[in-house]
């Protein structure tokens, strides 16, 4: 595949996965505003903003992964883990300010950690991403319980509450953070010569080989970046709880994170996708289990509403591309 190839690869997800979703969100904006009179209050949307950044700036990290044609179960596993390192750092640190500048520093570095013990198990292990990543998932959450005696893990930083608790501009920081993160992949998926290689990896691998693309490097980096990915969410989110929970936190992340790139258009097959696309899904996301409990539908309905959202995704995606 030559270097034409690869940009015609890397331009095709965009064009094709971006606008569907963009028009079902619309769409379920404009009928959510109708449905109930509180969904455009001002504090309402910044709820739903802010319990979208923390699967939304996970999802992103999976985007990279899902398009390399990967998968990582793992994740909501990891937050937990990597939430707990967090806090016993910020706790054993006396100085509050650089106890928090070190907790987040430590957060990120044991989530690419992470991300390195699943690549390296798929790359030179040669296992299934599917099999490495459910046995994670097991590992990552009984550490967590097993560090902490299955307690809570709290803090009394008086800081560390501004990182994920606090406002800029009107919004929380974890939006920020996530539509932050947003931008950055955006351009290191479809401004770079590794984001090319990504597309080209989930398309086909022996092709991408055959064209001197370091297939192993590519495949392990994707696994790295959504450890990454998970380091900053767990930040935010045991900032704004000054907490984490170590039997709860980051529960079903893994199924939300991978809906909201499906839904947003990414083929689980490989090969094509894009961050803006994952990014309207897990806002569409978001505003249904919004509007689910602005309506009142039971919260045991609201598993299969999500359900039926993803497989129409799946469907569609089938649809388009057979």
């Amino acid at each position: 595949m030559g270097q034409p190839g690869l940009q015609r690869l890397r331009r095709l997800p965009l064009n094709a996965t971006i606008l569907a979703p963009l028009l079902a969100l619309l769409i379920l904006f404009v009928l959510s505003s109708l449905a109930s009179e509180y969904f455009l209050n001002a504090r309402n949307i910044s709820n739903v903003l802010r319990q979208v950044s923390y699967t939304g700036i996970i999802a992103i990290g999976m985007t990279f992964v899902i398009i390399a044609g990967g998968i990582d179960l793992s994740v909501g596993s990891m937050v937990a883990l990597v939430g707990v390192l967090l806090l016993y750092v910020v706790n054993a640190i006396a100085d509050p300010i650089q106890a928090v500048l070190l907790g987040m520093l430590a957060a990120v570095v044991a989530g690419s950690l992470f991300g390195l013990f699943n690549g390296l198990l798929v790359t030179r292990g040669r296992m299934a991403a599917f099999v490495v990543t459910l046995a994670s998932m097991s590992i990552f959450r009984s550490l967590a319980l097993y560090f902490t005696d299955a307690a809570e893990v709290t803090t009394r930083n008086p800081f560390f509450s501004e990182v994920g608790g606090g406002f800029f501009l009107g919004l929380p920081i974890p939006v920020w953070a996530f539509f932050g993160l947003a931008v950055l992949a955006h351009v290191l998926l479809f401004h770079t010569p590794f984001g090319r290689h990504v597309c080209a990896v989930g398309a086909n691998p022996q092709v991408a080989r055959y064209s001197g693309i370091r297939v192993e490097r590519v495949v392990l980096s994707t696994f790295v970046i959504a450890g990454v990915c998970v380091g900053i969410s767990a930040i935010m989110l045991s900032s704004r709880l000054n907490s984490v929970s170590p039997s709860d936190a980051g529960y079903f992340y893994e199924l939300d994170a991978i809906a909201a790139v499906v839904i947003g258009g990414t083929a689980l097959s490989g090969g094509r996708g894009s961050v803006w696309g994952t990014v309207i899904g897990a806002l569409i996301l978001g505003i249904i289990n919004n509007m689910l409990n602005l309506t009142g539908v039971s919260p045991y309905l609201q598993g299969l509403v999500k359900g039926a959202v993803i497989l129409l995704a799946v469907l569609l995606q089938y649809r388009r591309t057979g």
